[in-house]
């Protein structure tokens, strides 16, 4: 079972790191903030839960069971984490969100004064790392403590899904996606974790053993419910930059034939890139240098190799919009060649006839598409060969 917890609480922190991978940023946006806090609380309480843990901290305190109000205090820290998370994440006036946050801060932290205050009150000796919550249910203090950590976090549990299903039908597309994780993962929670802890405790009441329900199917369904939860509140905020990074991926190899042809272009020094970079920022320093060049290559562009490209590209049968990117890349090979002569004294044509309007590529977009035409089409083939003759001669 503690290997089970272990391993979601890292499943946790890991998440909650690559949330919080820009302190300062973070830490100055509520919801981001929020969102680590409830991430790095959630995998807070399945490592405390864990019996191992229970027992270091029993024996570290040399108080038994001092691990089940600490334990039950970091579950009523993390449901409030949960309620402020979800302020911050609906949003709106911002007195009526700090009202609304300090209102969720001051229950939950009396719910933890009154759990500890119980604790301190009961008479709990023997220690019990899997199935106090039955076998001290009918303590005096103890069965207090333990009903009122369980209906915090219950009615937690009921809020978010009241207002996750209310806001869902408000919004689409991904927002709506997380919203629903997050009231499967709630559900599990209540049906699986809440509903099993109290039949268990209710049925030692009536003088009935049903502790599996408490040491059994609960722990692994607040370990699910809890997964799902993290998963809708992450899922919003991760995915978009992670389709960019992918995206960046595709997009950094598609210019790769058009930066094979310019690299060799002269321009003006810049600093060197960082050495570890995400792909969007290898993606970012390759689209600098490609328009770097291609602003270098202006004064080499021949208009007349432009127009008859363009000619040839739609006598193949080429649409006009790709036509024009195959007209471009064959100016800007034949520029790349004649780079390394000496630069002619007279333009070959009116400078406005010749010229590369770097304006035009400067969308990622746009330089894909002239990378592609650049690597694929035979007009520019034809013309890059035309441009070696002529610079052989």
């Amino acid at each position: 079972m503690s290997l089970i917890v272990y391993t979601v609480a890292s499943l946790f922190t890991g998440t909650a790191l690559l949330v919080f991978r820009r302190p300062r940023l973070a830490l100055r946006d509520p919801l981001t903030a929020s969102t680590c806090a409830s991430i790095f609380l959630g995998g807070l309480c399945f490592f405390c839960s864990a019996p191992v843990t229970l027992g270091a901290v029993n024996d570290l305190t040399s108080v038994p069971n001092f691990g089940a109000p600490m334990t039950y205090s970091v579950i009523s820290a993390y449901s409030a984490s949960l309620l402020i998370l979800l302020i911050n994440w609906r949003g709106g006036p911002a007195e009526r969100v700090r009202g609304q946050v300090v209102r969720v801060a001051t229950v939950y932290s009396l719910t933890i004064v009154a759990v500890i205050t119980l604790f301190a009150l009961s008479h709990a000796p023997v220690e019990r790392l899997r199935d106090l919550d039955t076998y001290y249910a009918n303590t005096p203090y103890m069965r207090e403590m333990i009903v009122l950590y369980l209906l915090g976090h219950g009615a937690c549990a009921v809020i978010t899904i009241w207002v996750c299903l209310r806001w869902s039908r408000e919004v689409t597309g991904i927002l709506r996606v997380g919203l629903r994780l997050i009231m499967a993962g709630l559900a599990v929670d209540v049906l699986g974790f809440e509903c099993a802890k109290l039949i268990a405790v209710t049925a030692r009441w009536a003088g009935h053993d049903l502790d599996r329900l408490s040491t059994g199917l609960a722990p692994r369904a607040a370990a699910l419910g809890a997964l799902l939860c993290a998963a809708g509140f992450v899922l919003p905020r991760l995915l978009p930059a992670t389709l960019a990074q992918w995206h960046s991926i595709w997009d950094y190899r598609a210019l790769g034939p058009l930066w094979a042809e310019l690299r060799h272009v002269p321009t003006a020094p810049k600093p060197a890139p960082p050495r570890w970079q995400l792909p969007r920022g290898r993606l970012y320093y390759r689209e600098l240098r490609i328009l770097d060049a291609l602003l270098a290559l202006q004064s080499r562009c021949d208009g007349r190799v432009r127009e008859t490209a363009y000619r040839q590209a739609r006598g193949q049968g080429c649409p006009q919009g790709e036509a024009q990117f195959v007209a471009a890349a064959a100016m800007v090979v034949d520029a790349a060649l004649q780079a390394g002569r000496p630069r002619p004294a007279e333009p070959p044509e009116p400078a406005g006839g010749s010229r590369l309007h770097t304006a035009l590529f400067s969308d990622t977009r746009e330089l894909v598409r002239l990378a592609r035409a650049l690597d694929s089409s035979p007009v520019v083939r034809a013309a890059r060969d035309g441009a070696a003759r002529t610079a052989r001669s």
